[in-house]
């Protein structure tokens, strides 16, 4: 029994920190439930099912160090069912045709495209000859051509001509998987229209949420109205959320100057506003704190605040996390414990893993949980250090709070962002360091003042506070992204190093003893994966229209328009996004009107474009070891071909070179059958 006494041992020296642990295993039963290339069956569920009773039995009869290893096995196996019933309990029908032709729909959100077109989401829908049990409960269009007949509002009745088809997978193996977002946000349709889109009815009756929805857009008309052009956009998006108002160039400055997350209704904005409203009610009830419980008091206030904040702002997944982990920690202060810990971290993940399994992919549920987690461990360990009690002048004490937390929020997100971005702004410490303290100090108190002054008309005064400090965010990002080699870009990481990374960085924070420092080789071997990173030699987009191959001057594409999404993906993920006519002109294929030879490795490979090219793309079969085509075609035998129809089904191609040969992987050898990639 000599394992289990050194496992009681270690537990021993971990005993009142282990509860943090707990979401790590949660999160783990997620991960794999989402990792899985099949749906799993009934039986398998029930297997599951057992194994976790059988954890419970062992828990009763098992000693203190053998117990924590059965409840980890509980919680993983309680993430993996939590992932299942949410992934169920979603389900809603997908086109799974394309459609072009007339589209009814009540709208229910509005936003803009990666294109900068205004998009908007419908319910009710309806599309003609589709009988209502093939038709999806939602789908998004994006608005083309000649618009303007229609101000476009929630809860407004449209019609429409357009095309919508199913989801699409993710433009390359292993990427992005678009798919699965849409099925969480009960999507099952995309599309576009180039033609007016008109009236059908008013206003109809859609519960409290579309009522909301609607106070927001005209709480956001009425900001926009109220400040000019970039500053009413920004005060717009902070406010209500609504970044429809953003132009493009403005929101790459604030990417490349590491300010984009002052856009996001997340955990800082969340956190201003609750904590000014909570420092407010306490100071106004100061002369009663000897006969109220003014502390209390002031948290109640707080979490109403935020639970007004988290309606109007759209409650979208990032300020719903947000709340929760405000709400946690003023819940603590109701019941007298200490309200910033790694615990009230860890009920937060909890929470919102449980509403939402699918955010622990998303880059928000990451960064905000990496960022908080690293403030509370080193805030923590600063207030329990000696000598750090010393006063200071409380101007220094402010400016070095507001730096070090940028700093230390900013090496805790930057492995995430990059993963996720690709990219690693150079000056973000600078830019956020003079930029932050004015949404604690200027710009949200007067959104609170806004609030308050708008049943009176007044609500400018409030705006007109806030609207020098978002010049200077503004300006300050325009001038931080212009500086020589303020951004730098990164290959996209293999799968395995965001965990990796997430798992040594949780070791230093939560792991107490000598045995922490085992993360610091963790992340390290994480990042030396990362940085031997290699991409696929050729990437075939799942229409078949376009080819990507990669050369020493970086990756050539096979036109200089069109698949435009997937371009900019696959150039992005190589760490080198340049615009597509560019990566053209790099070309590295041998053209013959719409056929473009190239090689991978020893295999040869033909791509064609067109029913003509097709044909005779067919007939040189015996020169190519795989042909590409955009069309549905009949293979000849003997002959290795991948056509329209092959591809909406494999989904987007990469192929790696072989000794003689060539290796095909397609997006749906990695996803498998899933319930939405069935």
């Amino acid at each position: 029994m000599r394992p289990f006494k050194t496992l009681n041992e270690l537990i021993d020296r971990q005993r009142g920190n282990l509860f943090p642990w707990a979401p790590v295993f949660y999160g783990t039963g997620i991960a794999i439930y989402f990792a899985l290339t099949f749906e799993p069956s009934k039986v398998e569920w029930l297997i599951v099912g057992l194994v976790s009773v059988s954890c419970v039995g062992l828990f009763i009869f098992s000693d203190a160090g053998a117990r924590v290893l059965w409840i980890g096995v509980l919680l993983t196996t309680g993430g993996l069912c939590v992932a299942g019933l949410r992934a169920n309990l979603v389900a809603e029908n997908v086109l799974d045709f394309r459609y072009y032709g007339p589209i009814e729909g009540r709208i229910v959100a509005i936003d803009r495209s990666g294109s900068d077109a205004e998009r908007l989401t419908l319910d009710r829908v309806v599309l003609r000859d589709v009988p209502p049990n093939r038709t999806p409960k939602r789908v998004r269009v994006s608005l083309h051509g000649l618009q303007g007949f229609l101000k476009s509002e929630p809860g407004i009745s449209v019609i429409l001509t357009g095309h919508l088809s199913p989801p699409g997978g993710a433009v390359e193996p292993g990427g992005y998987d678009f798919r699965r977002h849409a099925w969480f946000l009960r999507l099952g349709a995309v599309g576009y229209t180039r033609t007016p889109v008109l009236m059908l009815s008013e206003h109809t009756q859609g519960g409290l949420g579309l009522w909301i929805e609607r106070i927001r857009f005209q709480m956001s008309a009425a900001v926009r109205n109220a400040l000019p052009d970039r500053a009413g956009a920004f005060a717009a998006a902070i406010t209500t959320g609504d970044r429809s108002a953003m132009d493009q160039d403005t929101l790459a400055d604030l990417r490349a100057s590491n300010l984009a997350h002052l856009l996001a209704i997340s955990g800082l904005h969340m956190g201003l506003l609750t904590g000014f409203v909570f420092a407010f009610l306490r100071l106004a009830l100061a002369p009663a704190s000897l006969y109220l419980p003014s502390r209390k008091i002031a948290a109640v206030g707080a979490l109403l605040a935020g639970s007004v904040y988290l309606a109007l702002s759209g409650g979208n997944v990032a300020t719903e996390r947000a709340f929760i982990m405000v709400g946690v920690m003023f819940a603590a202060v109701l019941v007298d414990r200490r309200a910033i810990t790694l615990r009230a971290v860890a009920v937060a993940a909890f929470i919102v893993l449980t509403l939402r399994p699918e955010a622990l992919y998303g880059p928000g549920f990451q960064m905000s949980f990496a960022a908080t987690t690293a403030l509370v461990a080193v805030f923590g360990a600063m207030r329990q250090a000696p000598g750090t009690k010393r006063r200071w002048p409380k101007w220094l004490r402010f400016i070095g709070g507001v730096a070090l937390s940028s700093f230390v929020a900013g090496m805790a997100t930057a492995p995430f962002a990059a993963a996720h971005f690709n990219q690693v702004p150079h000056y973000g410490l600078i830019a956020n360091v003079v930029s932050v303290p004015l949404m604690g100090a200027v710009i949200i108190p007067g959104a609170v003042l806004a609030a308050i002054l708008s049943p009176f008309g007044l609500a400018w005064i409030g705006l007109s506070v806030m609207e020098p400090a978002i010049l200077w965010i503004l300006w300050v990002a325009e001038t931080v992204a212009g500086w020589p080699r303020s951004l730098s870009f990164v290959v996209a990481p293999p799968d395995l190093v965001v965990p990796m990374m997430a798992l040594g960085g949780l070791m230093l924070v939560i792991w107490q003893g000598r045995g922490r420092f085992m993360g610091i080789p963790v992340v390290a071997f994480a990042l030396v994966v990362w940085s031997g990173a290699e991409r696929p030699m050729a990437l075939i987009s799942q229409t078949g229209g376009l080819v990507g191959v990669m050369t020493e001057n970086g990756r050539a594409l096979s036109k200089p328009k069109g698949d435009g999404f997937a371009a900019d993906v696959w150039l992005e993920n190589d760490g080198d996004p340049v615009v597509q006519p560019e990566a053209f002109a790099r070309g590295d294929f041998d053209v013959k009107g719409r056929m473009r030879w190239f090689q991978v490795g020893g295999a040869t490979v033909l791509h064609a474009t067109g029913k003509v090219a097709a044909s005779e793309a067919l007939e040189a079969c015996e020169e190519a070891t795989l042909i590409v085509v955009n069309v549905e075609v009949s293979a000849p035998d003997g002959c290795t071909v991948y056509d329209l129809k092959r591809l909406r089904f494999e989904g987007a191609l990469a192929l790696t070179p072989l000794a003689d040969n060539i290796k095909i992987t397609s997006t749906r050898d990695l996803t498998g059958s899933r319930l939405w990639s069935p």
